[in-house]
């Protein structure tokens, strides 16, 4: 029985996907259970950052006849309650306060303002609480969260579409059109659940992309660009304005509008300076499109978590070639006339 409600709080919190972070999705199910039968009388998820969090929202929904049976119900929740102030209060004092019986939960909290304070106090109340209730499917839903906690940088999410041939792009790098009109309008879709999205020099430069969510209603993510030298025309899309936008370079730290430079020092590796960057801005995850020696150079140094490739049945005959996949197939599905195969790294760096 326990699995069966958990399933359905990790539904609900699916529902918060890319409109919650930099907090965890997280979904709540109160259940009671008598002689008559077992229901559910409340339930909710984490909709928006800075609103209320998913067991508040599954409290309030129990309906005004129902509110005696609290004290005997168990409230299925997909992560640990939270112990501290935020931007609401804490969500352990809740529960403990309409003397819910008992919390069962799929994972520990990894962040430092909780990481077991919200069981200790529920604990310490008399809540009875089970932990570990699928707790792998509750690790992949908030990947990103447990990545950025316990691995000190954003989750990588690394995509490309190359040709039935082997190739991301033409002769010398020309932009061509290779994955179909479904294909990218996933890829936008993907796009509004991140919070950043990178490219590199040469891809900025040639394909001048926006890196907005157009095709798809959603958040735009933060652009990031590598520049080291600063050579990029002002004139590109990335330099519009139109959203936060990072330029990781050697050469300056300014802040321009809604675009940041942020020198690094070149002296030391490059990506790792700029992933732990990203992480003291508390960016969680990050999509990168290109172009190929940024991928590349990701993939050599392991810092990615998922590949997602589209392999299109077009031949070009020359250009550069795609990198070189790794991981383990975690699916593979047709996109229109392209086929999507989604890899996982095992070794995480």
């Amino acid at each position: 029985m326990h699995e069966r409600f958990m399933r359905r709080a990790l539904d609900l919190a699916t529902l918060g996907r890319g409109l919650v972070s930099p907090n965890p999705m997280v979904g709540c199910v109160i259940v009671h259970e008598s002689e008559g039968g077992t229901r559910i009388i409340g339930e909710g998820w984490h909709q928006r950052y800075g609103d209320w969090h998913a067991e508040v929202n599954a409290v309030r929904s129990v309906q005004p006849e129902d509110a005696y049976l609290l004290p005997e119900s168990t409230v299925y929740v997909t992560l640990e309650p939270c112990s501290h102030w935020g931007k609401t209060p804490p969500c352990a004092n809740l529960l403990i306060d309409k003397q819910v019986k008992q919390v069962v939960c799929c994972n520990d909290d990894p962040n430092p303002l909780v990481s077991g304070q919200g069981f200790d106090r529920l604990r310490a109340a008399g809540v009875t609480v089970e932990t570990g209730v699928l707790n792998e499917l509750g690790r992949q839903l908030n990947a990103r969260f447990f990545t950025f906690f316990e691995q000190q940088r954003p989750y990588l999410i690394l995509k490309w579409a190359e040709t039935a041939d082997g190739f991301i792009s033409g002769p010398a790098g020309q932009s061509i059109a290779i994955s179909g009109p479904l294909a990218q309008r996933l890829v936008h879709r993907w796009r509004s659940e991140e919070d950043g999205i990178m490219v590199g020099t040469t891809t900025a430069r040639i394909d001048n992309p926006r890196l907005n969510v157009r095709h798809w209603p959603g958040r735009n993510p933060t652009r990031i660009v590598i520049d080291k030298l600063l050579q990029l025309p002002a004139s590109l899309h990335l330099f519009d304005n139109t959203q936060p936008t990072l330029v990781y370079n050697f050469q300056k730290t300014e802040i321009s509008d809604q675009i940041t430079y942020q020198q690094l020092r070149s002296e030391k590796p490059f990506l790792s300076q700029l992933l732990a960057d990203l992480h003291a801005r508390r960016i969680q995850s990050v999509f990168v499109e290109g172009g190929s020696l940024l991928l590349t150079s990701l993939l050599d140094a392991g810092f990615w978590d998922e590949l997602r490739v589209f392999r299109s049945p077009k031949l070009v005959g020359d250009g550069v070639k795609a990198p070189t996949v790794r991981g383990t197939i975690q699916s593979r599905e047709q996109i229109g006339d392209d086929e999507l195969t989604i890899y996982r790294n095992n070794i995480r760096q």
